[in-house]
């Protein structure tokens, strides 16, 4: 958990999903990138996560290619969905991701919006979409009793008798999982059962209310406040118009929904620099220890210019 008051981290999402729907199938270029925006600054470095809804790279076995490529930086998921695959399965997958980034690993992990294409990915993977919840805690309770190194016996929504996970990870206990929710039942969820909250927005006001909750709900279940991350979309243009005609045909085009609707619901920016700062700023102030940047556009040019005004973040 981070320490309130620190320096705000800065991670970046690399664009796997913008690749393939671009006809750009291969990973030589994402694994470039992740190494551009680790030398510019970057704390982390993140990736998305689809099967068929939003068809994309697979995000572990990018994450294991990544671990060994990028030192120091933070790997994470912006965010995956655990209830697509074995709990079994992937806490050996984390464990083994954790291994060889030597303990850099964060698990964004989510339940899935109610979409007719979410509902698809989830048949095409066998998986009931409803109970997701249930699914979802318990699968991360499952991987963490894996992860002592221990022999485990389970009795619920998968059988283990006996049954030892190797190799435990790098990290004592576990990678920290993150759980991306908005509604007050997430928040607590967040609060009782996980080491971060990872919201999508829909703004600075929102995550200021989520935080004060946190926290309460946290210091109610006797814990420490888990570490406040958020997921934000930028687009950085001079031209503001033109930002945000080129962010709404983004939103459009990668959600197959208005930009409206998207906005209404998700953290979004389109101007300037000096506007994107502010912006920015305003989540810092709402308590938010980590911003996860999603950059519509170049991506490198924008990061150099938000590392080198980081400082401004914090004032």
């Amino acid at each position: 958990m981070t320490e309130p008051g620190s320096r705000v981290q800065l991670g970046y999402l690399l664009p796997t999903r913008e690749q393939v729907m671009a006809g750009q199938h291969d990973a030589a270029s994402l694994l470039a990138l992740a190494v551009q925006a680790a030398a510019i600054g970057v704390d982390s470095l993140w990736v998305g996560d689809s099967l068929i809804a939003r068809p994309r790279h697979d995000p572990l076995t990018l994450l294991a290619g990544l671990a060994t490529r990028i030192p120091r930086v933070q790997l994470g998921t912006a965010v995956l969905l655990p209830a697509l695959r074995n709990p079994v399965l992937l806490a050996q997958q984390l464990a083994t991701i954790d291994q060889l980034s030597e303990g850099r690993l964060v698990v964004g992990a989510g339940i899935a919006a109610d979409a007719p294409s979410i509902r698809a990915e989830f048949a095409a993977a066998g998986v009931p979409f409803e109970k997701r919840v249930g699914r979802l805690l318990e699968g991360f309770r499952l991987c963490r009793a894996l992860w002592q190194g221990e022999p485990v016996n389970w009795d619920g929504r998968w059988s283990l008798q006996d049954a030892s996970l190797a190799p435990v990870p790098h990290r004592p206990g576990g990678p920290p999982i993150w759980l991306a929710a908005s509604v007050p039942a997430g928040i607590r969820r967040a609060a009782k059962h996980f080491d971060g909250w990872f919201p999508i927005g829909p703004d600075a006001d929102a995550i200021a209310r989520g935080t004060a909750q946190l926290a309460q709900d946290a210091a109610e279940l006797g814990r420490g406040t888990p570490t406040v991350a958020v997921y934000l979309t930028l687009c950085i243009d001079d031209d503001a118009a033109r930002a945000q005609a080129t962010l709404d045909a983004y939103l459009t085009e990668y959600y197959a929904l208005p930009a409206q609707i998207l906005r209404s619901v998700q953290a979004c920016y389109g101007g300037s620099l000096e506007g994107a700062l502010d912006w920015l700023r305003a989540f810092v102030a709402a308590g938010a220890q980590h911003l996860v940047l999603r950059i519509v556009g170049d991506a490198p040019p924008v990061l150099e210019s938000l590392i080198a005004n980081r400082a401004a973040l914090n004032a």
